[in-house]
């Protein structure tokens, strides 16, 4: 018998009369909200106006959201398309299933298009939104703890996870288990400070501290998919994931020492946000009349 172990929730979801109201859906929310808040204030911080990080969320959340399950889908196809499953359980997101790296992919290009109707240039937004995202992970992550999925191997480690939970085949899951969800939420804390940090001590700029961002989490992901034991598609005795990771952090990596050798420090903080300009040029009027 364990001595300590993290219990896991008896259940995901709360019915307001008819209506569910999901655990994993509102860790999604208030990440969403943390990564907004904090990604507006580093944008003001920037020079730019108040409003711009969430006016462009709004494009980019549900591109990302749509990526997020798509990469899914597509790499777990056999949970939705083998014999005997149903297609249709590929639409129920609250049952959990966002691929961070399809998530970011089409998220991506929904901010290119907020970015571009605001007229603001996407590697300075997405710098400063980097810390906020991954905080964002850290707050979904607790969602996989409501829905009791995404655990690593059996351990007897005292902050081991106890998971008890009827499988779809009606099988029995019980044991103590590593809690790879906890690992990642802290991982991605970590990501927020060590961004947030280089941000302001190197003066990033140019989607580096994107890229900064991006490199530190595949270095957290590769180690804690090692652990997972959930099913997933294998290439040379490493999984998937493990493999996007390595090849995401080589990318981002080669793009924090390329772009940091051609355009070093940040954007001027005059050119980054039109509407900053417009609020500016507005209370300047408005002092110089009264």
């Amino acid at each position: 018998m364990e001595l300590a172990y993290i219990p896991s929730p008896s259940r995901g979801v709360l019915y307001l009369g008819p209506i569910p109201l999901r655990a994993y859906a509102f860790c999604i929310i208030i990440g969403v909200a943390v990564a907004v808040w904090l990604g507006s204030k580093r944008w003001v911080e920037r020079g730019g106006a108040k409003h711009t990080v969430g006016d462009i969320a709004v494009w980019a959340v549900p591109f990302g959201l749509v990526g997020g399950r798509l990469y899914h889908v597509i790499t777990d196809h056999q949970l939705y398309f083998d014999p005997g499953q149903n297609p249709w359980n590929a639409f129920k997101i609250w049952e959990g299933g966002l691929g961070i790296w399809g998530a970011i992919a089409l998220g991506a290009v929904g901010a290119w298009i907020g970015a571009r109707r605001r007229g603001v240039p996407l590697p300075a937004w997405a710098d400063a939104v980097a810390p906020g995202i991954a905080l964002a992970q850290a707050c979904g992550r607790w969602g996989n703890w409501f829905n009791q999925e995404l655990y690593g191997r059996s351990t007897s480690l005292p902050w081991g996870l106890h998971i008890h939970k009827v499988n779809a085949d009606g099988t029995v899951t019980d044991g103590i288990f590593q809690p790879t969800f906890l690992y990642e939420s802290l991982w991605c804390v970590g990501v927020a400070f060590l961004v947030i940090w280089a941000d302001r001590r190197f003066q990033l700029g140019h989607g580096r501290a994107f890229a900064l961002y991006v490199a530190a989490y595949t270095v957290g992901r590769f180690w804690i998919e090692y652990l997972r034991i959930d099913e997933a598609h294998k290439l040379l005795g490493l999984r998937l994931n493990d493999w996007t990771s390595i090849l995401v952090f080589i990318g981002a990596v080669a793009y924090f020492v390329i772009v940091g050798k051609k355009r070093p420090g940040r954007e001027d903080p005059d050119s980054i946000d039109p509407a900053a300009k417009v609020v500016a040029d507005a209370e300047e009027s408005s002092n110089s009349t009264t």
